[in-house]
């Protein structure tokens, strides 16, 4: 089986972020083939002006790539499994860790959904990545809505897990009570141990690989206890830009096809906000799963792939 390689991106000078590329099953051996989990630095973007849809080097046309985009205080990490199933369909896929969150540089600026897309768009370039599948979770979602909006010469179509419509004044009456129901737990110097058995009791239907993935959400330390990767004044911060900056007038101006992917079922209370997103969106479907997390990539890792394979 394909292992995965980390490759380093400089987004802006002195930040760089880290992505998991998982190749193809045709093309490991490939120019993109494994490296032994060595990073491998990636030059710089094109210079602005490159044609959007002219051949990459080392990417066959039929192989449309995927760029996998985790949600708030995440890391790609929780894509692992999807990326195997969309390799064993011959598709290359690209996980990245965003600024503060899993492997990546966590500058002092930076945390809002503007810049994370400004972010992707950058390691898009970086990457020679012509036209790929961009599909972003939770917070990640309303980050790809944004990169598409802005950037319509980049994603060949756009994936949204569970997110892409969040709107956080829609569910909150004012920025105080967002915040206070919304702030994460101070969990650093618990035991990863506790975590790890909290994991494998409140989620036994995730494979180990899944709930490991979510461990690395925290850093371990060598005593044995956790300490967020993403502080809690930067999540707050992203927080606050979901706030001020809601997807809603992104919407209208995507022109890719879009896959709206809601951890809810179509008559629920929840899934008000997807109807709406899906009449917005000039190309869009839906595919339910009913009863399902908020981590859908977690728990239905071959389902979810086998939907995001139709935006091929």
């Amino acid at each position: 089986m394909n292992e995965d390689e980390v490759v380093a991106v400089e987004v802006e000078p002195g930040v760089v972020l880290r992505l998991r590329h998982r190749p193809a099953a045709s093309a490991a051996d490939g120019p993109h083939g494994e490296q032994g989990g060595v990073p491998r630095r990636v030059p710089p973007a094109a210079p602005e002006g490159s044609p959007a849809d002219a051949p990459r080097v080392g990417q066959p046309a039929s192989a449309r790539p995927f760029l996998l985009v985790h949600g708030l205080s995440s890391n790609a990490r929780l894509w692992d499994e999807v990326a195997a199933a969309l390799a064993a369909a011959g598709h290359p896929s690209w996980a990245v860790d965003l600024r503060g969150h899993g492997e990546s540089d966590a500058p002092e600026s930076g945390y809002d959904t503007a810049t994370a897309a400004a972010d992707l768009a950058a390691v898009i370039g970086a990457l020679g990545l012509h036209r790929p599948v961009v599909v972003g979770q939770s917070w990640g979602g309303n980050v790809v809505v944004r990169l598409a909006a802005k950037h319509p010469e980049l994603p060949g179509a756009i994936g949204l897990v569970d997110g892409g419509w969040i709107d956080l004044c829609g569910r909150f009456p004012d920025w105080e009570t967002c915040e206070r129901v919304l702030r994460p737990q101070d969990i650093d110097g618990r035991p990863a141990e506790t975590m790890r058995q909290w994991l494998a009791s409140a989620h036994a239907d995730w494979s180990a690989t899944a709930r490991e993935a979510t461990l690395a959400n925290m850093r371990v330390r060598p005593d044995g206890t956790m300490e967020r990767r993403l502080t809690i004044p930067r999540h707050l911060a992203i927080l606050r830009s979901m706030w001020d900056d809601p997807p809603g007038p992104d919407l209208p101006l995507i022109a890719v096809p879009a896959l709206l992917l809601p951890a809810a079922g179509p008559d629920e209370e929840r899934a008000e906000p997807v109807h709406r997103a899906a009449a917005a969106l000039p190309g869009a479907t839906v595919r339910w799963y009913p009863g399902s997390d908020h981590d859908l990539h977690a728990q239905h890792p071959d389902l979810l792939a086998a939907d995001l394979l139709t935006l091929v």
